[in-house]
C-alpha cells in the first residue's frame, strides 16, 4: 500500500506540472500534511456542523427533521468500522458533513472549487466535473487513484470519476478505490457521450488511415469506424488522443473524442455523433472527505457495500431487507475480496473440496439514510453480513430523465 501510493503522488505531482494543466500545488492548509503527516482540521468554508446547517429548500427544519438527520448520520458512521485503515477517531478531526445543496456549491468564501478528474484536458470526465460543480477549477490528474489521494491530502476539494457506462458497463477500477480509500459519495452526475471523429486542419476522411482513441470509445464507434475502413489503434483516453494527433501533427490518423477536446487542441471535426448506439450515458460520482446530510425532500440514493459468510441463500437473505420494507435497489455488482484466500469448506461430500471465492457487494437502492425503512433495512442487513460500509447518501441526478 505505502509503495502505491508513493508512485501515485510522483504522478500527481508530474501530472500537475504540465504546461497546459492548471497547476496543483498544496493550499496553506495542507501544508501539515505534507510536513507532518497530520490531517488538518477541515477549513470553515467546508466545515458544517448539524446545528448551523443551512436548511435546504422544502424542508421543514422541525425537531423531527433534524433527529432523523442525526440518526442517519449516525447510523452511516456506524457502519464504516468495517474494511478501512488508519481512521481518524479524535472527533475534534472528524469531517463535518455537507448539506445537499452545499455539496453542489462554490464554497462559502467565494473561493472555486478545485474539481479532480482522470484524464488531461477536453476529457469527458472534465466535462462532467464541470457539470457537476459549475464555475469549478477543473484538475486533471493521470490516474483514477491520484484523484482520490488528492482529496485525501487537500490538495482539491472533490473528485469526479466514472463509475459505470450504459453500453460498457461498469468500471471496476473505481469501485475497488472506493473500498480502499475513505471518500464519501456525496452526489452523481450523468453525461451523454457524443464521440466525434477529429483530425488536423487540411485533413479529409479520405486521407485517414488509423484512427486513436480510448478501447470503449473505438468499441462504441465499432459500426462507423469499420465502414470508414480505419485501422482502430488504442490509446489511454479520447482527449488524450486528440492531443497526440494534435502535438505531432498527423495527417494520416484521426482521433474519436469530444468536441470540447477538438476545441482545445484546434482539429477539425469530420464527423459527429459516431458512435453506433446514441444512448450512451455515463454515470460518474462526486466525491469529497465529507459526508452529505440526507435529507427527504428529494429523490435520494443510497450507495453501500458488504460481505457475507458463504451458504445456501444468503445473498437472497442479503437483498430480502430491502424487498420487505419497498426499497427499490437500482444496481448491484460484485467484486473480489483483496488479499483473502479461497476458502476450502470441512464438510465435502465427495472428497473433492470446493473452493469458494469471497466477495464485496455493491448496492445501490432509492432512499435516502434519512428514510426509516432504509435504516431498518440497514440495521437488519448489519445483524448476519460480515462486513457493512455506506458509501454515501445522496440526491439523484435527474436532468437526463
Amino acid at each position: 500500500m505505502a509503495a502505491s501510493t508513493a508512485g501515485s503522488s510522483l504522478s500527481l505531482r508530474s501530472r500537475i506540472s504540465s504546461p497546459e494543466s492548471p497547476r496543483l500545488n498544496p493550499p496553506p492548509r495542507a501544508a501539515r500534511v505534507a510536513a507532518g503527516g497530520r490531517r488538518p482540521r477541515p477549513p470553515r468554508a467546508a466545515s458544517l456542523s448539524m446545528a448551523a446547517a443551512p436548511k435546504e429548500e422544502g424542508e421543514g427544519g422541525g425537531i423531527g427533521a433534524r433527529n432523523g438527520a442525526s440518526r442517519a448520520l449516525e447510523l452511516s458512521r456506524a457502519f464504516e468500522g468495517s474494511g478501512g485503515e488508519n481512521v481518524q477517531r479524535d472527533a475534534q478531526l472528524l469531517p463535518r458533513p455537507l448539506s445537499s445543496i452545499q455539496s453542489s456549491n462554490p464554497s462559502s468564501d467565494g473561493s472555486r472549487l478545485r474539481v479532480a478528474y482522470q484524464g488531461v484536458r477536453g476529457a469527458y470526465s472534465e466535462s462532467a466535473a464541470e457539470k457537476a460543480y459549475p464555475n469549478c477549477e477543473a484538475v486533471p490528474c493521470e490516474q483514477f487513484d491520484t484523484a482520490f489521494q488528492a482529496v485525501e491530502k487537500w490538495l482539491v476539494d472533490r473528485a469526479v470519476l466514472p463509475i459505470e457506462n450504459s453500453l460498457g458497463g461498469s468500471i471496476h477500477r473505481n469501485y475497488d478505490l472506493l473500498i480502499r480509500h475513505r471518500l464519501h459519495i456525496v452526489g452523481e452526475v450523468k453525461l451523454a457521450v457524443k464521440h466525434c471523429l477529429l483530425a488536423n486542419h487540411g485533413v479529409e476522411i479520405g486521407d485517414l488511415r488509423r484512427v486513436l482513441s480510448h478501447p470503449q470509445a473505438l468499441a462504441q464507434c465499432e459500426h462507423t469506424l469499420t465502414k470508414m475502413g480505419l485501422v482502430r489503434e488504442e490509446v489511454d483516453d479520447t482527449a488524450g488522443a486528440a492531443k497526440h494527433v494534435a502535438f505531432h501533427n498527423l495527417k494520416d490518423a484521426g482521433a474519436v473524442a469530444s468536441a470540447a477536446a477538438a476545441k482545445i487542441y484546434d482539429l477539425n471535426i469530420l464527423a459527429r455523433d459516431i458512435q453506433d448506439d446514441s444512448d450512451n450515458v455515463t454515470r460518474f460520482l462526486m466525491l469529497a472527505r465529507e459526508p452529505i446530510i440526507p435529507g427527504t425532500d428529494k429523490p435520494f440514493k443510497t450507495s453501500i457495500v458488504f460481505s457475507l459468510e458463504e451458504g445456501p441463500g444468503v445473498l437472497f437473505k442479503a437483498l430480502a431487507v430491502f424487498a420487505l420494507r419497498q426499497v427499490n435497489l437500482t444496481k448491484i455488482e460484485s467484486r473480489p475480496l483483496r488479499k483473502q484466500t479461497v476458502r476450502t469448506p470441512d464438510d465435502s461430500s465427495n472428497g473433492a473440496p470446493n473452493r469458494y471465492f469471497d466477495y464485496h457487494f455493491y448496492v445501490d437502492f432509492e432512499a435516502s439514510m434519512a428514510d426509516v425503512n432504509a435504516q431498518n433495512a440497514l440495521r437488519h442487513l448489519n445483524e448476519f453480513a460480515t462486513s457493512l460500509r455506506v458509501l454515501g447518501s445522496y440526491p439523484v441526478d435527474t436532468s437526463m430523465i
